[in-house]
């Protein structure tokens, strides 16, 4: 399909309204083009000594650069060099450089009454040095403010990828800590039926645990970090449950070092360690000893140990849980490399250091 220049100029008039402010507001177009304008007139009019001059040739030639430069940037860029359409975005520019030619020096002359005084030599019209000289000098302006729009639209670009990326990490890091405890409570939920079949005195406590834990993860844990003091609470609350749940079967100690009151730890993250262990630990009737530590360094990092005897039958299902896959997905997404998390199952006993920066 064929188009008019009168349509050409209607479709190049609609995708600059379009596009136009769409990343850079255009009161910042304006001062752009104010304060090149100023500087031009005090650049030329100083060097030829000659403001008047200056002036009358810097507004003929900046409406015509402004049109060249949003027609580059905000048609032929996106129609021709972008889809690769190289040879028909040079042959553009060079159509385009003719025209400015003709335009300007046709303008100036009807002005002043003169052309180029500043080539120091007369001039007449469509000499081929003289075109030189206008086309590397609007050459000059369109790669000069092209490189600036490119340059901001890169920032900008970067920054909303950036954006997007923590967006996405912190989408996923909600998926994760929502994969966190659904087994626990669906397993306590299983031990209340079984104690309530058993008319068991312990179902009261049982139901109150519950409830402490349930009223943390969904009223209390909302930000991206959470005091250590309260961590370790909720992980005392789940060995209760579960000591409730395996009565004289379980043993468990814990030790903390360091000042711990003002520390903060990614939410839901330990108690995934100690599920495990409950998990894999208690098989066929078996008991379980279950020891960790907690130790602040420094303020500025924790070390957390946990062990307990398990089945050796079961070394690779210790090994392969999902709970520590899903922990090691989020310690990579919040530490990047800046933490250390190693695990070891022999001769029935289960080990797994971790260690975190803290706040």
């Amino acid at each position: 399909m064929k188009l008019s220049v009168k349509g050409l100029f209607n479709l190049f008039i609609s995708s600059l309204r379009e596009r136009i402010g769409t990343t850079i507001p255009i009161k910042y177009h304006v001062l752009f083009w104010l304060g090149y304008f100023t500087f031009n007139l005090i650049r030329w009019g100083s060097f030829h000594n000659d403001f008047t001059y200056s002036l009358q040739t810097n507004l003929v030639e900046f409406p015509i650069h402004i049109v060249v430069i949003y027609f580059n940037v905000y048609y032929l860029i996106p129609t021709l060099f972008l889809k690769k359409k190289y040879l028909q975005y040079v042959g553009a520019i060079f159509l385009i450089l003719v025209l400015v030619y003709i335009v300007r020096t046709s303008l100036i002359y009807t002005f002043t009454g003169v052309l180029s005084p500043e080539l120091g030599r007369p001039v007449s019209f469509l000499d081929f040095n003289h075109f030189i000289v206008v086309a590397l000098g609007e050459l000059y302006v369109i790669t000069f403010v092209t490189a600036i729009k490119v340059l901001v639209d890169y920032s900008i670009e970067k920054k909303r990828n950036e954006e997007l990326s923590q967006l996405q990490l912190s989408t996923e890091l909600k998926f994760l800590r929502t994969q966190v405890q659904p087994h626990f409570f669906f397993n306590t939920l299983n031990n209340l039926y079984a104690l309530a079949l058993n008319k068991s005195d312990n179902m009261p406590r049982l139901l109150l645990k519950l409830s402490d834990l349930m009223e943390y993860v969904l009223y209390e844990v909302q930000d991206s970090k959470a005091s250590l003091l309260k961590e370790i609470d909720h992980i005392n609350n789940y060995i209760d449950i579960e000591n409730l749940r395996f009565k004289d079967r379980v043993e468990t100690e814990m030790h903390i070092t360091g000042d711990i009151e003002d520390v903060k730890v990614p939410p839901l993250l330990l108690i995934t360690f100690v599920e495990n262990c409950f998990k894999h630990g208690l098989k066929n009737n078996e008991k379980m000893k279950m020891e960790m530590s907690f130790e602040v360094i420094n303020g500025r990092y924790l070390n957390f140990n946990i062990s307990n005897n398990f089945n050796p039958n079961t070394v690779d299902e210790v090994k392969k849980g999902i709970g520590i896959s899903n922990s090691l997905r989020r310690l990579k997404i919040l530490f990047s490399k800046d933490f250390e998390l190693k695990t070891s199952a022999d001769k029935g006993v289960y080990n797994l250091f971790l260690k975190i920066p803290v706040s």
